[in-house]
């Protein structure tokens, strides 16, 4: 699985994201459990209700898959505020 960019809207989305990335990587959920030092149990819930996830595993978990945060303006702002650059 190939993710370029994936913008996220809820939290619920997150989940299969990270399921999807752990399973590109062809590693069980025991298998990211160990490397992340959490357990199998842990790893399930996250993928199924990652509203529960701290942002320290998120970026943990990220860096296990290959994936990184980005956190930027949206792209309907960032095209309001250039429309409006000489208006002040």
């Amino acid at each position: 699985m190939t993710i370029r960019s994936q913008s996220l809207v809820t939290g619920a989305q997150l989940g299969p994201l990270l399921r999807g990335a752990r399973r590109s990587l062809k590693l069980t959920q025991a298998q990211l459990a160990k490397r992340v030092a959490l357990s199998q149990r842990r790893i399930s819930e996250l993928e199924l209700d990652p509203g529960s996830l701290s942002v320290a595993q998120l970026l943990t978990l990220c860096n296990q898959l290959g994936l990184q945060v980005v956190i930027q303006e949206k792209e309907a702002r960032l095209q309001d505020s250039e429309q409006h650059k000489g208006e002040w």
